[in-house]
């Protein structure tokens, strides 16, 4: 591997790793930003290592997870019985938590933004309680997805360019 080999695998990684802080903060299109940065290593090497078959199946994962993301949170809340006014809260708690507290406001800023979303949509306490928790962890669950399937398309884009 030369010089600027080394130059676009480190390039990619950076691409990727930026993804995959993305699979985690709301504001950054994680797995898209991952597989892009697989694109772009594929087409400055003349698909030399990364071909098409193995940027057809990223782009498959990246389409099937954020589908799964996003039903997994709409699972979890509806489960629990959260309505619209508890996913607004849980977005923009989610917002208002990564802005003031980091990885743990995000968190918990999800949560605490879906129970007083359920509560100015005209809900008790309880069920305002009962619909955070569903949409914490319906959150939480389409967060992990993405992030292990960043983590696997990370160690595939390894083994196919260093082994």
């Amino acid at each position: 591997m030369n010089l600027g080999m080394i130059g676009l695998f480190i390039l990619a990684m950076l691409v990727m790793l930026v993804g995959l802080a993305g699979t985690i903060l709301p504001m950054l299109p994680g797995l898209p930003i991952m597989w892009a940065g697989v694109l772009i290593y594929a087409l400055l090497t003349g698909f030399e290592r990364i071909g098409w078959g193995y940027l057809g199946v990223f782009a498959v994962l990246v389409a099937v997870v954020s589908l799964l993301d996003y039903v997994a949170n709409l699972y979890g809340a509806k489960k629990m019985g959260a309505s619209g006014w508890g996913l607004a809260g849980a977005f923009l708690g989610m917002f208002a938590g990564l802005f003031t507290g980091g990885l743990i406001g995000l968190l918990l800023g999800s949560f605490i933004g879906a129970i007083l979303g359920e509560i100015l949509g005209g809900r008790k306490g309880s069920q305002a309680f009962r619909a955070g928790v569903g949409t914490f962890l319906g959150f939480l669950g389409g967060t992990l997805i993405k992030f292990l399937v960043g983590c696997a398309m990370i160690g595939v884009f390894i083994w196919q360019v260093l082994f």
